[in-house]
């Protein structure tokens, strides 16, 4: 978790593979870079020897930063060519590049995520970059290892909010930038996920269940929480304890025939609770769900 690794260090890899499988989960994301094996062959194998699939990898890049575009695109094809070596579902199911701002690093932006106003955003000259470098990426990407990108909107980054998250989709290249939908980032950036799924439609490629919990939003908009103070007190913590419909949304892409992956995120704090009893429950109640 973004600014908390160095409270409390992530245990070794094959521990945390070794507890997916228990827990009965089918894949992975690839997390932060160098903490699972970078090595194809060496990935490969402790994947395999789990049965468990890669899905996607988060990529934070700045891109309204328009003169490192180049830099960021080689940053992503690195990471793609790993993914693509670890392929095993047809192009459509991923795994995918998912790109994100390069959030919790912008001061105005942590300080007031989940409570962004207009004044917090960025300039139009800004978005042209933000959005190019998207598109830019996500053609490079498909061009040199047939992966396909998606975009994650996410608290405490420059596209948050339900306004900003159509406004980088109306800006980039159907074809070529989908949307990784987390519903916990939605609700706590002030979005109905349900109503989102029938807004963006077939831009949704993979997606992220997340919880929020409507009393600690509550309390940190009234506090004056940052975003790191928010997850610190659980507000993304405990799937199925918020406010989230999970019933409803997969109800809606049950509907529409989806067919990618849904990725279970719950956002453990330091020092609350025990990440592989957590892991059980989230099962167990995804498993209620009919996944």
């Amino acid at each position: 978790m973004m600014g908390f690794a160095a409270e409390a260090p992530f245990p070794p890899y094959t521990q945390v593979l070794d507890e997916m499988m228990e827990t009965g989960y089918e894949g992975t994301e690839l997390g932060d870079w160098g903490y699972l094996p970078t090595d194809a062959a060496l990935l490969n194998e402790e994947l395999g020897q789990r049965g468990l699939a890669m899905v996607g990898a988060l990529v934070p890049l700045p891109l309204a930063d328009r003169k490192r575009h180049e830099e960021y695109a080689e940053t992503a094809l690195r990471t793609a060519r790993l993914l693509a070596a670890c392929a095993t579902n047809e192009p459509a199911a991923g795994p995918y590049v998912i790109l994100a701002d390069e959030n919790g690093t912008d001061p105005i932006r942590t300080a007031f995520a989940g409570r962004i106003r207009p004044e917090h955003g960025l300039s139009d000259d800004a978005w042209k970059a933000f959005s190019d470098g998207a598109n830019m990426i996500a053609a490079r990407v498909r061009d040199e290892t047939g992966l396909r990108t998606v975009f994650h909107h996410h608290c405490a980054g420059f596209v948050e909010t339900p306004n900003e998250t159509i406004r980088l989709l109306e800006m980039t290249d159907a074809a070529l930038v989908g949307l990784c939908f987390d519903t916990g980032h939605w609700a706590y950036a002030g979005g109905d996920p349900v109503g989102a799924l029938r807004l963006f439609g077939e831009r949704i490629w993979h997606v992220h269940f997340k919880d929020c919990h409507p009393q600690i939003a509550e309390r940190a908009s009234r506090e004056n929480w940052d975003y790191f103070m928010a997850v610190r007190n659980g507000v993304f913590y405990g799937l199925g304890d918020g406010e989230v419909d999970f019933a409803a949304l997969l109800a809606a892409l049950r509907e529409r025939d989806y067919g990618g992956w849904i990725v279970v995120e719950d956002e453990l704090p330091p020092g609350m609770g025990d990440p592989l009893e957590r892991a059980r429950l989230d099962r167990q109640y995804v498993r209620r769900l009919g996944l």
